[in-house]
């Protein structure tokens, strides 16, 4: 054989070699392009379902201020819906709580525990419910978060360290806006008493501020902190209601409107809306996530027109999304307003 036949079988061969390299790396290369198409599905699947959590709280939570307004308007008083709210959650959580271990009290510990309840507990609703009594719903949906919010703000900045940085000030700034106008247009002929009410929405909004500070403190679980609290409650209030109280007002309501009733305050308010929230935080981040509190109170204005048949005045319109965008500011869920590390 010549050396002219074999040069063209040795590029031959090497040109064969050649393909099969390539095919090989071309073949690499579609599998990591099939990775990473796979991977960015699995992460778009995860924020939508972290976002569909993140609004079922949310209406939830609306629901909530909805129907304690309800509540207050067909003659039911504070402890009623604190009986609905705790006898029921409690009744829910406590095999969640059993599995966990009754011993420390599903790792909150029964210290703790106490503490926990104190802060979430009846004195919350208590505050929490009451004010419907005396303001209306606009009122209550606005107040309570807002004043949640500052709160624990405050107390972050001035105790743990966090910074006060623009965007959050800006958005304090809204928020106390939104609250003032709201507090400045309430109290009227019609409801001279709605101050009474602003007064307990604001020891709410404290209660739940304290709340979600310990959380993080303790560093406890949210489901967990909140089978505690349901639990302890339910096994004070529950027997306290049937012995000294009763159970009158409750019997008297239809059983359409009884159900519904149980329904928000035990199951949605006290156990689902928080188990929703935590699933949030888990799939989408805790920054992401804290767009969801902050629009609760224009949900609740929105639901309350259908549901508890009030209307609110274009101040208390203004003075909402005043305090609702505030709120996704103070909090970081504007990310066009986010400041990185703070």
């Amino acid at each position: 054989m010549t050396l002219r036949g074999c040069v063209p079988r040795g590029l031959q061969g090497l040109a064969e070699t050649g393909d099969v390299v390539q095919d090989d790396v071309q073949g690499d290369a579609t599998q990591d392009d099939g990775a990473q198409d796979d991977g960015a599905k699995d992460a778009a699947r995860t924020r939508l379902v972290g976002v569909f959590f993140g609004l079922s709280a949310v209406v939830m939570w609306a629901l909530y201020f909805v129907y304690a307004r309800e509540a207050a308007q067909t003659g039911l008083k504070p402890i009623d819906v604190i009986l609905l709210r705790y006898g029921v959650a409690g009744l829910i959580l406590l095999p969640w709580l059993i599995r966990k271990g009754l011993g420390n009290l599903g790792g909150v510990g029964w210290g703790r525990g106490i503490v926990v309840a104190l802060f979430v507990g009846p004195i919350f609703l208590m505050f929490g419910a009451g004010g419907f009594l005396f303001a209306p719903l606009a009122h209550g949906a606005v107040m309570q978060p807002s004043t949640a919010a500052l709160v624990a703000t405050g107390i972050a900045i001035l105790f743990l360290g966090e910074k006060l940085h623009a965007a959050r000030i800006t958005g304090i700034a809204m928020v106390l806006g939104g609250i003032a106008l709201i507090s400045l247009t309430g109290t009227t002929e019609a409801s001279p008493d709605a101050w009474k009410g602003h007064l307990m929405f604001m020891v709410a909004g404290t209660c739940w501020a304290g709340f979600t500070i310990i959380v993080r403190i303790w560093q406890l679980g949210a489901i967990a902190a909140t089978a505690a609290a349901s639990v302890l409650s339910a096994v004070v209030v529950v027997p306290g209601v049937l012995i000294f109280g009763t159970l009158e007002r409750l019997a008297a309501l239809p059983v359409e409107t009884l159900m519904v009733q149980i329904t928000v305050h035990g199951v949605m308010a006290g156990v689902l809306a928080m188990v929703a929230y935590a699933r949030s935080v888990a799939m989408l981040g805790v920054g992401s996530a804290a767009l969801f509190p902050a629009v609760v109170p224009a949900v609740a204005l929105i639901l309350g027109i259908p549901i508890a048949g009030e209307v609110p005045t274009a101040p208390e319109w203004l003075g909402a999304v005043l305090a609702t965008t505030g709120l996704a500011v103070a909090l970081g869920g504007i990310p066009g307003m986010r400041r990185v590390g703070a």
